[in-house]
């Protein structure tokens, strides 16, 4: 019993691997690639470690490492879909559902009640950990794009008010997190990474 549980722990480690090879349309902070999800993974979980502080709830750290290191295996299936491509974003949701049930299938029973749950719970913002996660990963981005002046919002002419509606969750998890956000955001506008 015990090493078929062992294998089946390993066959999802090899297959998370694949996480390494999907790339964001984000650029790192240096500017010279894209950054993939595994990437993007490890520094949303740094970030949580630093940032805790901040949160409005008390959040269980654990929880939140974990649904952000964990939300976005769904993308080895279905792919990195960039956030401001209204097109590509149609049926995302049940294309990630579809993936979620077959990676997370590849577990212990235990296990992929787990982590599948914690999956659901960063989809539908419903806790206060979900909330931090989720505003975790809509601040990196943020940073990424200023930092390189203006990346994404800038290759790809995305609008102000795309930005606004994006980085809107921050808020939920944290006041002081969101309102830095927005202070970014207005520094983005006045270096001219973003229009009005």
């Amino acid at each position: 019993m015990a090493k078929a549980r062992l294998h089946q722990q390993l066959a999802f480690i090899v297959e998370i691997d694949k996480l390494k090879q999907v790339f964001r349309q984000n650029l790192i902070v240096d500017g010279s690639r894209r950054e993939n999800d595994a990437e993007h993974s490890w520094h949303l979980a740094v970030m949580a470690c630093l940032l805790q502080e901040y949160v409005d709830e008390p959040v269980d750290l654990v929880r939140v490492l974990k649904m952000v290191l964990l939300h976005d295996l769904v993308e080895v299936d279905a792919g990195d879909v960039f956030c401001y491509d209204d097109e590509a974003n149609i049926n995302k949701a049940e294309r990630e559902r579809v993936a979620a049930e077959r990676i997370y299938s590849l577990l212990p029973e235990d296990q992929r009640e787990e982590y599948l749950g914690l999956w659901l719970e960063f989809e539908e913002h419903r806790t206060p950990e979900a909330r931090f996660a989720v505003c975790l990963d809509r601040l990196q981005p943020i940073l990424q794009n200023y930092h390189t002046g203006g990346g994404t919002w800038v290759a790809h002419r995305v609008p102000l008010a795309k930005v606004m509606k994006r980085l809107a969750p921050i808020k939920d998890a944290s006041v002081e997190l969101g309102e830095f956000a927005e202070d970014l955001i207005r520094e983005a506008i006045a270096r001219g990474y973003l229009t009005e």
